[in-house]
């Protein structure tokens, strides 16, 4: 959850409308309760007063059920209604998460409801843990519940996806949809994604011109993203003369990598690398699997190894030094949400324009060894 106020509202209606956005990510999970006050109010640097006023806003509401000595939990009957924000709203708008990367998520949901503020719109968040059976349930939810718009971020974009059939009948009402991150080819649907590619080659470009030549690069097999970024890497090693080897590249699936586990199977492949000097991480969540494995290993950066991260979404880059590209989650939030808006008012739901490809930002920082 992003900690930035906005100061044109109280802050007990922000802290509420960021909790409903937690509560929206995860009313799905087995985990329903929520943070204490005290770390809400570490998280959003607010007093206990106000996380207080927000939360009795969704007792109130029937939103969250308090169990005294225990804490506060979702309730998951209540999240799940359709009923829940949306009597006094003229436009329902959907937001179909893959809910893997919380940090991103948040700031998302900060730049959409931004572009909400002065509209009679109400955003509803579904979460499917990029999984083919999730999303098709949350397509058979919200297909029928009268949603003027819908903001997606696909599942295993890579792969052929077996939902495609929910999507034409969602195409056929003339409902419109907007997707980001990952999207689906067969569709006619417009999207915002990232420039993946050229990202790629100025992330590796910096390592090669630090006169790296034995890259290693971490990527996720089902995930559009990450295959763009596959091409990059490739085309930035060609570029500076070096022979692309297959065992350089560890390929896994989308919930493999963030698994707990994860980081003992990066450690088994850095160490067959006897030559690596430096590696690409295709994601945040696998950057700090690769960060637990060297520091089991007993291996610093980038002394040992030199770093490199795309869609680095937390905000303690500068701190950490991750030489990375920054993911741009509220910007990509109010380019989404501004233009599925366009495409409710023009009653468009086609891709007439609609589309952007957003430039990378690089953070030059500290993880990357100087080889001479």
């Amino acid at each position: 959850m992003n900690t930035g106020l906005s100061t044109n509202k109280k802050k007990s209606d922000i802290i509420y409308n960021r909790l409903r956005a937690y509560i929206d990510e995860n009313k799905f999970s087995a985990n329903l309760r929520l943070p204490s006050e005290n770390a809400l109010c570490r998280q959003f640097q607010v007093s206990r007063d106000t996380v207080r006023l927000a939360m009795a806003r969704l007792v109130e509401e029937k939103i969250v059920i308090r169990v005294k000595g225990s804490g506060s939990y979702i309730n998951k009957a209540t999240a799940l209604s359709s009923r829940v924000g949306l009597q006094n709203s003229c436009l329902k708008i959907g937001l179909i998460l893959q809910g893997q990367d919380s940090n991103a998520n948040s700031g998302l949901i900060d730049g959409i409801r931004e572009v909400l503020t002065d509209t009679d719109a109400d955003l509803q968040t579904f979460f499917t843990d990029n999984k083919f059976s999730s999303e098709r349930n949350c397509l058979d939810v919200v297909a029928h519940q009268g949603f003027d718009g819908f903001i997606v971020d696909g599942v295993k974009a890579s792969l052929l996806n077996p939902n495609l059939d929910c999507y034409r009948n969602i195409y056929s009402k003339k409902i419109p949809v907007i997707f980001y991150n990952n999207y689906y080819k067969e569709l006619k649907y417009p999207r915002v994604i990232n420039n993946d590619y050229k990202c790629a080659r100025e992330l590796i470009g910096l390592l090669t011109q630090a006169g790296h030549k034995n890259i290693a690069g971490i990527f996720v097999y089902d995930n559009y993203q990450s295959i763009e970024k596959f091409r990059g890497y490739v085309s930035a090693l060609r570029s500076a003369g070096i022979v692309f080897e297959d065992d350089y590249v560890k390929w896994c699936i989308s919930n493999e990598a963030h698994s707990d586990g994860f980081y003992k199977e990066i450690g088994k492949f850095l160490k067959s690398l006897q030559k690596c000097t430096a590696v690409v991480c295709c994601n945040y969540m696998i950057l700090q699997s690769v960060l637990a494995s060297l520091k089991e290993m007993k291996k610093n950066v980038p002394e040992d190894y030199s770093l490199v991260c795309f869609d680095y979404s937390n905000k303690d880059w500068k701190e950490t030094g991750i030489t990375c590209s920054i993911h741009p989650g509220y910007e990509m939030g109010v380019l989404v949400g501004s233009r599925l808006m366009q495409m409710i008012r023009q009653k468009d739901y086609s891709d007439n324009g609609y589309s952007y490809l957003m430039k990378p930002r690089i953070y030059e920082g500290r993880s990357i060894r100087v080889i001479r």
